[in-house]
Order: C-alpha cells, then structure tokens, then sequence
C-alpha cells in the first residue's frame, strides 16, 4: 500500500474482535485506515471501533473467504482461524499478514516445537502425543499443554499428580520436562514483507503460580546487557525463519544454567507488549500497522520505566462485569486504566490492563501490587 494508505480508500481486514483488534483499531480510527472486523460475538470488544463488523465464525473456510473479498490486506489478532481460507485469500491476490504458511505453523504447538527441533533454535525438551497418554507412561513434574486453542492460561497445566492428570482433556498434546526458569521475558519483533526487523528490548513477565497468566510485566527487566541482546538477537531470528510478516512476540525462558529457551510465540499484537501504548516511541498496535501496510518502522525505544497489571475476573464471579476499587487509582501519576469492554466476566478472564509508567521501576513495581490488592473484576452475581 505504501504511500496510498492515507488517500486511499484501501480496506483493512481484522479476523477477530477482541481486545487486541479493538487496541489496533484505535490507531486505524487515528489515521482513518477503513475496517471491517469479524468475530463470531455480537457483543465482540472491536465492535466499537469498527468500519464494519461483522457476525461469523472464525473458522468456518466460506466465511472467511467471503469476509476478505473486499479487503485489501487481511490480518489477524487470534490464531485460530480457517488456514484454508487464508490461502485461498492469498491465492486471489489478497495481502495476508501474517502468511498463511507461517500462522499453520504456530497454531500447533506441536508443530511449533517440531519447527524449534527442525531450525535447531533451543527449547525445553518435550514429547508430543496425539491423543492423552496413559498416566503410566509420563513422567512427573512436567507440563502440559493442548496442542490446539490454548490462551490466556487456559490449555496449559502443570501436572504434579494423578489427579492433575485426571483434570485435562484427551486432545492432542505435548509433555515438557520442567526446567528451572530464573526469568521469563518476551521480545516483541516486528517484521516485513522485504525481510527487515525491529524488535522492543526484551520485557519481563510475573506469572498467577496456579493459572499459568501473566499477572506483571515490566520494563527494564532485570537481565544484563548480553542476556538481553542474545535474547532480541533470538527473537528476531525465529522471526526471519518463519518469514513472518507483522508483530511476532516470543516468549522466553532464561534458566538458572543461563541459556535461553523459546517458550512459544504468538503471530500478533500480545499482552507483553501493551505497556508499549505508554511507555515506548511507538506502541505494538502502531507497529503492527505500520508493518503489515507497508509503512517504514517505528522507533522501539522506550522512553518510560513501566510495569503492567493484567486485570482478571475474580474467582467466584461469572455475569454482568462490575470494576471495584479503580475510581480511586485515577489519581496516581502515570497510572493509564484500558477497560477491553467484555460485556461479562468469568474468573481469570483478562477483562483490561493498568500501566504505570515513571522514572523508577522498583516505585512502579510497589505500586503494581497495592493496584493489584485494590481493584477487583467481579460480577452483580456469584
């Protein structure tokens, strides 16, 4: 699209309609880039922003393909989405970001963890099973996760036990061994069709221990000037051997022996990188765009310490979505509240973010615990 994209009236095409299409829609509404979004709720958080928005299902192949007819470049912010239509959308000429090849490879973790081994990028080692082996023929403590539809936590488990094994689903899956994880982090890389990168300094994250959800993420992250090069350097290699097109973040352990390990990635704007909105020269949602629509780059510096708090439905709590305890926050300096407008809360659904930013990470970080203590996302019912 290059220089027509501000006088043309070129369309841009979101498959999906939660809170990251609705983050990336407010940059397009800010440069007035015409949208059309689909998503399979009509009560979808990017219905707000949206040129057009649209009721389907995501991984129904017509579907898709009738959505992108009219769009000029097609681009996602959820994973699971028919392939199929996405080639056959690639086939009639349409800009698919990211490419089709590249999105079947990480929908499967499976297929993901086969990629890590084929491109000799380091991992943890793991087993993969397609359907639930026996309790007898796994070895404990490890993790395991869906080959398929996992987010947010959801589709990941830490099994200690029989009865830990008990509670998960017969599906495809993978078994890693666990690892002693000193810091998990994640570098957010954006790159484009000619083959060219930039990444964000790596960011670190705190997880929930029980649900596998991030809970913290922040900036700078306590590893030394080689961890984080060799981190951003990894990163943006996994990048190119995908020949991804767009934000790809990249989960990453650092263990205790000091080498580094790819976690998972995700081919889309991701929760690590939303405290870029405030404290970086150009947040991910702008990167993104300027990527997949082929504009130059945007400076990755952060400009801010910040630290970011996930705010989740409450235990407990499944209906109407009530917010307590935030009016107070709104006076702390440097304190910026996102509401997604999910319509309903359930616990651990990620229902929005708070981001401080300041000049001194180790304030942010006590302050990211008091807003944690304080704000609850519970429902007018139990």
């Amino acid at each position: 699209m290059g220089n027509a994209v501000f006088s043309s009236k070129q369309t841009l095409a979101i498959l999906g309609g939660g809170q990251l299409g609705k983050m990336m829609l407010v940059k397009c509404r800010q440069w007035d880039v015409f949208t059309k979004v689909l998503d399979p709720s009509p009560t979808a958080p990017a219905r707000l922003l949206a040129d057009d928005f649209i009721v389907g299902d995501l991984m129904d192949y017509q579907t898709v393909v009738d959505f992108g007819q009219q769009a000029d470049v097609v681009t996602i912010e959820i994973e699971n989405v028919n392939i199929e239509a996405l080639y056959t959308l690639e086939k009639q000429g349409k800009k698919v970001c990211p490419k089709p090849a590249t999105l079947e490879i990480i929908q499967s973790k499976a297929r993901q963890k086969q990629f890590y081994n084929d491109q000799q990028f380091p991992s943890s080692p793991h087993k993969m099973f397609a359907q639930k082996p026996e309790w007898k023929d796994i070895e404990t403590p490890c993790i395991w996760k869906a080959s398929r539809f996992g987010y947010d936590g959801f589709g990941v488990k830490k099994i200690e036990t029989q009865t830990d094994w008990e509670s998960i689903p017969d599906v495809p899956c993978i078994i890693e061994d666990c690892v002693s994880i000193s810091n998990e982090i994640a570098v957010i890389v954006a790159r484009n069709e000619k083959g060219k990168c930039v990444s964000y300094r790596p960011v670190e994250m705190e997880f929930h221990p029980k649900a596998n959800q991030v809970e913290f993420v922040f900036t700078p992250s306590t590893l030394n000037e080689k961890q984080l090069t060799d981190a951003q350097k990894l990163a943006e290699q996994v990048a190119h051997e995908l020949e991804h097109v767009g934000i790809l973040a990249v989960e990453l352990f650092l263990i205790e022996e000091g080498a580094l390990l790819i976690n998972e990635v995700a081919p889309r704007p991701h929760n690590s990188g939303h405290l870029t909105i405030e404290a970086a020269m150009t947040s991910q949602f702008e990167q993104h765009l300027r990527t997949i629509l082929g504009l130059p780059f945007g400076d990755c510096q952060f400009f801010h310490d910040a630290i970011m708090v996930n705010l989740v439905g409450a235990k407990g709590f499944q209906g109407t979505v009530v917010y307590e305890g935030l009016e107070d926050l709104l006076e702390i300096s440097g304190l910026h509240v996102h509401l997604y407008g999910k319509a309903e809360t359930r616990p651990m659904r990620k229902m929005g973010h708070i981001t401080l930013v300041g000049s001194d990470i180790d304030i942010l970080r006590q302050t990211a615990k008091q807003v944690k203590q304080q704000v609850t996302v519970r429902s007018d019912k139990s």
